[in-house]
C-alpha cells in the first residue's frame, strides 16, 4: 500500500521503485540512498522488506524514517549540505554502518575492457569478496559475472539470507554485478542469490571465493590473501627445474597421513611431508588438487572453488605456510589444475546465471559423458580469462613452482570419449579442439611470461605433436609432458610373467625411439593404482619374493631411465592394496621386514639418483643415454650407459627374469674401469645377496655377475 504523497509520482520513479520492491532491479543505486530533493534539500530512500520502523542516524543524531509502502520501503528527507559520509544506516544484522547504494561502482570501465578481451590477468583481486577501503569507508567489495540474470543479489549472515535487501548492480555490457557493503569484515559467509530470465531464482557460490565453507556446506567466506610473511625467497630465486634432479613425490594430502582417522591440517602436514621427503630423497611433492571440491570420492578432480584452498586441511594462510616450509627445506610444490571440466553442482558453476554461461550449451561439446561434467567453452574470453587468472593466482599468490593440467588430450579432441554423431567437428571437419588449443597456449605463455621460473606439465596421453615446444616454434608451450606411453608399455611389460617376458621385449625398447622427442617425466601415479587395476607390488608376478624383487627392479628401472620421475605414495612401501582416498598410506606396512627394506631400497635409490648427475643432466637430449644392448631379447635383459659432462658414465643393466648370471658379457669396447655402485639385488633391500666386487674386463667389455630380477648400476670409464 502506497502513502497518498506517491500516488501521483513520475511514472519512472513508481517503475524503480517497483523494481526494488519486486526484485527486478539492475541499478538499485539509482534509486535507493541519497538524492537531491526540494527545495535544496536532500532524501534517501531505503528499502528494509517487511520493517514497520526504520532509524537513521544522520549526522550523530537518530531520526525516524518514513514508511511510503508496506513493503518496507521509507524515505527522509534531510537538511542542508549532506554527503554519504554524514549518515548511517541500521543493516539486518544490528550493525549500524553507512549505506551501501551510496557509494560508486569498484568495478570500471578498464576492468570491462580487459575482461571482454580475456586479458585481465589479476582478475581475482576485484570479482568475487575483497576487505576494501572505498571511499574512505572500509567494508567488503563484491563482484560476479552473470551476464544473463534478471537481477543478482548478495545474501549472507549479514542480511539474514535475504535476497531482497542487497540487490546488486549490473555495470553495463561486462555483464557484471557489484556492490560495495561497508562494515563487512573478513569471515563473513556469503552467496549470490540470481534471479534468471525465466523467473527462477537460484543461489550460487562465489566462483573468485578464496576460502569456502566445511564440506557439505557450501558458502563462501570473505577472506584476505596477503597476510602471510614469506620466507622462501632463496629459493625462489634459485628454482631451475630443468637444470637439475627432480624426483616427484605424488601425494594425495588427505590420505597421505591421518591422525585417529581424521585430516591434519596443512601445518602439520608440511612438517612430516617435508621430513619424509629429505629423508625419501624426493625433491618436489604434486599435490593432487586442493582446490574446494564438493565430494571427497573425486579426488579432488571435480573442483567447485577454483581460487580456494579446500578447507577439509585448514585455511588458505595454513596452506601458504605449508607451502613456505617445504620450500625453506629445498623441495618444489607442483599442484595439480584442472581446466578441462568443472561439476553438475547446482551451487557451483553450471548454468550460473540460469544459462551456460561456463560451459557450452551443446551437451555435444559441453558435457563430458565418462566424468558426468561440464566443458569449459574456451572460445569465450571470459572463460579462458578465469582459467588463466586462476592459474596465476596460485603461482603468484600461493608460490607454487609447477601446474600440472589435467587430462589435456579431453581438452585438444572434440571426440574425446564420444562415439561417431556425439561430438560437433571443428570448422574444418577435423576433431582438434582449435579454441582448447589457443587456451593452452595463452596459458602457458603468460605463465612464463609472468612467472619465469614456474613451469608446467601436460597429462596429454595422446601423440599431439610439440606439447613441449615453445608457443613461438609452434607447440603448446608446456615444460613436460607425462610420458603415458612408456609408462603402459612398462606396466604392460611387467605384469607377465617372467617366461614370456622374451616375447614382450619391445615393450622395453619401444619408448627411446620417441623418448627425445618431448620433455618426459615419466610417471607412475595415482590412476596406475585404482578401479580394480591392483597396487604396484599386486601388480607384480610371482611369489611374495618375486613380488618384491620385481618392484625393485620397476622402481630402479625408473630411476635409470632418460626423463624426470615421478612417483604415487605407498608404492614406495610396497603397500598391497590399491589406494584408497578415505585410508592413509598403510605405514603398518613397515613393521615387515619385506616392506621395510623395499622404503629403504627407494630411498637410497633416490640419493643415488640425486648424487649422480648422469642420471638426469641430459634428460631431454639423445647425448645422455646410449644403448649397450636392446636386443638380448632371450635372456630379457637390457643395458645402456647414462651420461653427463663427467668422464666416469653411469652402466645401467636390467635383468627381467629370476635367472642368474654368473658370467653375463656386456660389450663395451675400450672399457678401462667398472665399479659397481648400487644394486637392488642387495641383501639390505631384501634381495639374494648377489653382489659382484671383482668384475672381469676383458678385450671387447666385461663380464659381470647379474642377480635375478635386479637392476645393477656401475661407474665406467674408457681409455
Amino acid at each position: 500500500m502506497l502513502i497518498d504523497d506517491l500516488k501521483d509520482a513520475d511514472p519512472a520513479f513508481l517503475q524503480q521503485m517497483w523494481q526494488v520492491i519486486y526484485g527486478d532491479v539492475w541499478d538499485p543505486h539509482h534509486f535507493l540512498a541519497l538524492h537531491p530533493h526540494d527545495q535544496g534539500k536532500k532524501i534517501i530512500y531505503l528499502y528494509r522488506p517487511g520493517a514497520q520502523e526504520l532509524l537513521v542516524e544522520v549526522k550523530g543524531q537518530l531520526l525516524p524514517a518514513r514508511r511510503i509502502h508496506e513493503a518496507g520501503l521509507f524515505d527522509l528527507v534531510v537538511e542542508g549540505s549532506m554527503t554519504f559520509r554524514d549518515y548511517r544506516i541500521y543493516h539486518q544484522n544490528g550493525l549500524l554502518a553507512h549505506d551501501p547504494y551510496a557509494f560508486s561502482a569498484v568495478w570500471g570501465e578498464m576492468d570491462s575492457y580487459l575482461f571482454a578481451k580475456g586479458v585481465h590477468y589479476e582478475l581475482y583481486h576485484i570479482m568475487g569478496a575483497h576487505p576494501y577501503t572505498h571511499q574512505g569507508i572500509k567494508g567488503v567489495s563484491f563482484a560476479v559475472w552473470a551476464p544473463g540474470a534478471k537481477r543478482v543479489a548478495l545474501v549472507g549472515d549479514f542480511n539474514c539470507w535475504d535476497g531482497r535487501v542487497n540487490p546488486m548492480r549490473c555495470t553495463g555490457a561486462s555483464g557484471v554485478w557489484e556492490l560495495f557493503v561497508p562494515g563487512l569484515q573478513a569471515g563473513e559467509r556469503y552467496k549470490f542469490e540470481i534471479k534468471t530470465q525465466q523467473g527462477d531464482v537460484i543461489l550460487k557460490a562465489d566462483p573468485y571465493a578464496f576460502a569456502s565453507e566445511y564440506r557439505p556446506s557450501t558458502a563462501s567466506i570473505v577472506t584476505t590473501i596477503g597476510s602471510h610473511m614469506w620466507k622462501d625467497h632463496v629459493w625462489m630465486e634459485r628454482r631451475q627445474p630443468h637444470q637439475g634432479p627432480m624426483n616427484i613425490y605424488e601425494v594425495h594430502l588427505g590420505s597421505w597421513q591421518q591422525e585417529h582417522g581424521e585430516y591434519k591440517n596443512y601445518r602439520d602436514l608440511a612438517r612430516s611431508l617435508t621430513e619424509y621427503c629429505k629423508k625419501m630423497g624426493f625433491t618436489h611433492v604434486e599435490l593432487l588438487p586442493i582446490k574446494e571440491h564438493p565430494l571427497d570420492e573425486s579426488w579432488g578432480y571435480q573442483v567447485s572453488g577454483f581460487f580456494a584452498v579446500t578447507s577439509r586441511y585448514g585455511t588458505l594462510e595454513d596452506f601458504q605456510w605449508f607451502v613456505d616450509y617445504l620450500h625453506q627445506n629445498r623441495i618444489g610444490v607442483i599442484l595439480d589444475w584442472v581446466p578441462g571440466h568443472f561439476p553438475t553442482d547446482s551451487f557451483s558453476l553450471s548454468r550460473f546465471d540460469g544459462t551456460a554461461l561456463y560451459e557450452h550449451s551443446d551437451p555435444r561439446q559441453g558435457y563430458h559423458p565418462h566424468w558426468n561434467t561440464y566443458i569449459f567453452n574456451y572460445g569465450r574470453h571470459e572463460v579462458s580469462n578465469f582459467l588463466i587468472a586462476s592459474a596465476l593466482f596460485w603461482v603468484e599468490h600461493m608460490h607454487i613452482d609447477g601446474l600440472r593440467v589435467d587430462a589435456v588430450a579431453s581438452m585438444l579432441y572434440l571426440d574425446y570419449g564420444r562415439s561417431h554423431g556425439e561430438w560437433i567437428p571443428n570448422c574444418f571437419g577435423g576433431k582438434e579442439n582449435f579454441e582448447a588449443i589457443e587456451f593452452l597456449k595463452h596459458f602457458n605463455s603468460i605463465v612464463h611470461q609472468r612467472a619465469p621460473r614456474c613451469f608446467t606439465v601436460a597429462e596429454e596421453s595422446t601423440a599431439f605433436p610439440a606439447v613441449t615446444q615453445p608457443v613461438e616454434w609452434g607447440g603448446l608451450g608446456f615444460d613436460f609432458k607425462w610420458n603415458m606411453g612408456w609408462m603402459h608399455d612398462t606396466l604392460r611389460y611387467f605384469c607377465k610373467d617372467p617366461l614370456f617376458r622374451c616375447y614382450h621385449h619391445h615393450d622395453l625398447t619401444f619408448g627411446l625411439l620417441y623418448a627425445f622427442s618431448e620433455q618426459f617425466i615419466l610417471p607412475f601415479s595415482h590412476d596406475e593404482v585404482v578401479h580394480g587395476k591392483g597396487s604396484l607390488l599386486s601388480k607384480m608376478p610371482g611369489d611374495a619374493w618375486q613380488k618384491f624383487a620385481n618392484l625393485r627392479l620397476l622402481l630402479s628401472y625408473l630411476i635409470c631411465q632418460p626423463g624426470k620421475k615421478l612417483l604415487f605414495m605407498g608404492a614406495e612401501l610396497g603397500q598391497w592394496q590399491e589406494w584408497n582416498v578415505k585410508e592413509q598410506v598403510h605405514w603398518h606396512l613397515l613393521q615387515d621386514l619385506q616392506h621395510a627394506t623395499l622404503q629403504i631400497m627407494v630411498q637410497d635409490m633416490n640419493h643415488f639418483y640425486l648424487d649422480h648427475d648422469q642420471l638426469w643432466r641430459y634428460d631431454h637430449a639423445c647425448c645422455g643415454f646410449e644403448w649397450v644392448d636392446f636386443s638380448d631379447q632371450g635372456n630379457s635383459v637390457i643395458s645402456y650407459r647414462r651420461k653427463s659432462e663427467q668422464k666416469v658414465e653411469l652402466l645401467c643393466i636390467h635383468n627381467f627374469t629370476p635367472n642368474y648370471h654368473s658370467h653375463y658379457n656386456v660389450q663395451l669396447p675400450g672399457l678401462q674401469s667398472i665399479k659397481e655402485v648400487f644394486n637392488s639385488d642387495h641383501y639390505r633391500y631384501g634381495g639374494s645377496g648377489k653382489i659382484d666386487l671383482s668384475m672381469h674386463i676383458h678385450e671387447q667389455g666385461c663380464s659381470i655377475e647379474l642377480p635375478p630380477l635386479s637392476t645393477v648400476i656401475c661407474e665406467i670409464s674408457f681409455k
